[in-house]
């Protein structure tokens, strides 16, 4: 079936469009993702505790992080429209660029004071001194990652919009290949470098951040046709009519990430109410669940490219078909990956343990439970990301920020912490919430986007309307 907007695509051709973008994305969300769980696997095999307090510090990290990281993700829709009307798109997409590094080195500073005070923090939140100590010093050498990988964050965006997902991908495999060894000597120490245990993990991701960022600007520098935009080209320039739209598009993004990691965060929290075993079951549960979550999360970067880029040229039709197919295409992988978790929850727990530590045995236990309910919950996953990610490519990003608070918060926590602490179900209770959120989450963006698809809804939103 054809579409009538004069690009003369089938839905075989944008499905081939989207998965030809949404591979080296997907890829490196995965790459990426690794620099995390490799500090989990080191760590995990230092021992418990350690494990448990970078899960409690990364957590805190990542939640404080969401509105550098929201400001960031505003750079891809504001791109591909850019380029999609095609009237002096080179000098648009520079502005947009810098707009979004200026507005995220803004955002930085004062997510750096708080995370400095990470102990006091978590403290305050009924965690074991002890374990806040620790998640501190990881989290204080963590921190030094976070300007680096928004500026990395927002040039894959722009090389989205360009359709040249490839550099990102590059650099960010050589990130991994560096951050094995790094975890490795600085973690466990060597050549005259004492152990650092877990200051070492942070270390290493942060050390990574910084060459996946100055890799990225090399590429970009080499590449002819991408170097003729001069991203960094006359970067002291105030801007602030693009400024206003990076925080417009971007704030709602970063509000709906945050009440989505700060969810998980307080789970994680919740979960060290119920002691060092449950915190470490949740964290090995999470990295499992965060990692099939990465596929989904790149096909979404692909949909807000595509679904942008056709909004940008005013081509409705196009603009919608590009989103029910990364819909589709996210649903089928992670049906598939349910199918993996609830097969194997068991063995794949033990990845992230050693048997010689104590308490591995009922760690293994018990994150084999929680993995048992994430497979439950992956196509709702998939299926909520996707569309959040269409709808960003029509620059609509407040409406989904309400119904992740809603889902999330008024729905999810508060029905795991009943099932958890009310009903005895314990740790599993926590997921079980977290479950429900994400498919009435899930059900609310996909609401959205079908209602949004028809053709003058897609032509209002690109009108501003």
């Amino acid at each position: 079936m054809e579409d009538r907007d004069g690009d003369g695509r089938g839905w075989g051709a944008e499905a081939r469009a989207t998965l030809a973008l949404a591979w080296p994305l997907v890829l490196t969300n995965l790459s990426q993702f690794a620099l995390s769980i490799t500090d989990a696997v080191f760590l995990g095999r230092v021992g418990t505790e350690a494990l448990a307090a970078s899960t409690l510090g990364a957590n805190l990290y990542w939640a404080a992080f969401a509105p550098c990281f929201g400001l960031a993700l505003a750079a891809a829709p504001m791109c591909a429209q850019t380029r999609g009307r095609g009237r002096r798109f080179v000098r648009g997409m520079r502005r947009d660029v810098r707009a979004a590094l200026w507005a995220c080195g803004a955002a930085v500073l004062p997510v750096w004071v708080l995370l400095w005070h990470t102990a006091p923090v978590l403290e305050a939140l009924g965690q074991d001194p002890a374990l806040a100590a620790l998640a501190q010093d990881y989290v204080r050498a963590l921190m030094w990652g976070l300007p680096p990988f928004c500026a990395f964050v927002v040039l894959r965006g722009f090389l989205s919009a360009e359709e040249r997902p490839a550099a990102a991908l590059h650099v960010s495999l050589a990130g991994i290949a560096l951050n094995i060894p790094l975890n490795a000597w600085l973690i466990h120490g060597g050549a005259g470098l004492p152990a650092l245990g877990v200051v070492g993990a942070g270390l290493a991701s942060a050390l990574c951040n910084v060459f996946m960022l100055l890799g990225l600007l090399v590429l970009i520098a080499r590449d002819r046709r991408l170097r003729r935009y001069r991203l960094l080209g006359r970067f002291w320039r105030f801007d602030p009519a693009r400024l206003r739209e990076v925080v417009a598009i971007g704030l709602p993004i970063a509000g709906a990430m945050s009440l989505e990691i700060a969810v998980f965060a307080t789970a994680a929290i919740a979960m060290g109410w119920l002691g060092a075993v449950a915190v470490a079951a949740h964290a090995i549960a999470v990295q499992v669940a965060t990692l099939t979550f990465m596929v989904p999360m790149g096909i979404a970067q692909a949909a807000t490219a595509r679904v942008g880029l056709a909004t940008g040229a005013a081509r409705p039709l196009a603009a919608m078909r590009a989103g029910h197919v990364a819909v589709a295409l996210g649903a089928g992988f992670m049906a598939s990956s349910a199918a993996v978790l609830l097969a194997f929850a068991g063995p794949i727990a033990w990845l992230f343990l050693d048997a010689r530590q104590p308490g591995a045995a009922e760690t293994a236990a018990l994150a084999a439970v929680l993995l048992g309910v994430a497979g439950l919950f992956q196509l709702a996953d998939g299926v909520q990301s996707v569309a959040a990610g269409a709808l960003r490519g029509l620059k609509d990003t407040g409406v989904p920020m309400v119904v992740a608070g809603f889902g999330y918060w008024v729905v999810g926590l508060p029905v795991g912490l009943l099932l958890a602490f009310r009903l005895g179900f314990g740790p599993q209770g926590i997921w079980l919430g977290l479950a429900t959120g994400l498919f009435l989450v899930a059900a609310l963006m996909l609401a959205r986007w079908l209602r949004l698809s028809a053709t003058g809804g897609l032509t209002a939103r690109r009108l501003g309307a």
